[in-house]
């Protein structure tokens, strides 16, 4: 993971992807955050993130970006826990008319801005909310490659996801054109 230019991005959301929810809150492993009592009462979830998650991110050929409504507070509560340094952070647009519309059409409030951060660059978004409409939105309205990936909430981020990710992310890699050639 590097800030690299000709590297794809990763949008990684929190909520889902690296904190699980919806299942039995029994059923979650949980994880020493390092917090103090006061720190870790006001942010239970936290315990649910496996630190095994900075790793992995960390191995795969992207840049990852936070792309999720913790904005800066993901980089001073989960990046410590899971060991990746500072990251870029998605800043959200104020709320539209247009937002209004796109969710009639089914498309999630994230897609545009995304889209609009990506700046053409490849990207793969990572997200428990994901939909078939945000897929055929970005396909076509982004000019460069794109993985939607949708994971289980109730399950977060598996090797399974980690290695769909890397698959794509490499293959951007290896497949690469020249720039300026599409």
């Amino acid at each position: 993971m590097t800030g690299s230019a000709r590297l794809p991005l990763l949008f990684l959301d929190v909520d889902g992807p690296l904190i699980p929810f919806g299942a039995d809150p029994h059923t979650y492993p949980t994880y020493p955050t390092g917090l103090d009592p006061r720190e870790a009462a006001s942010h239970p979830l936290l315990a649910r993130i496996n630190p095994e998650h900075g790793t992995k991110l960390a191995s795969l050929p992207c840049e990852v970006v936070w792309a999720t409504t913790w904005m800066e507070d993901a980089n001073e509560c989960i990046a410590p826990l899971i060991g990746l340094p500072q990251l870029a952070v998605v800043v959200w647009p104020e709320p539209s008319d247009v937002d209004e519309q796109d969710e009639r059409a089914g498309l999630h409030w994230k897609t545009r801005a995304l889209v609009a951060w990506a700046a053409g660059r490849p990207f793969a978004w990572v997200d428990d909310e994901v939909t078939e409409a945000d897929r055929t939105w970005v396909t076509a309205h982004h000019p460069g490659h794109a993985l939607l990936h949708r994971v289980d909430a109730r399950r977060g981020l598996t090797d399974g996801d980690y290695a769909t990710l890397d698959a794509w992310l490499r293959q951007q890699q290896d497949g690469r054109e020249e720039p300026g050639l599409r």
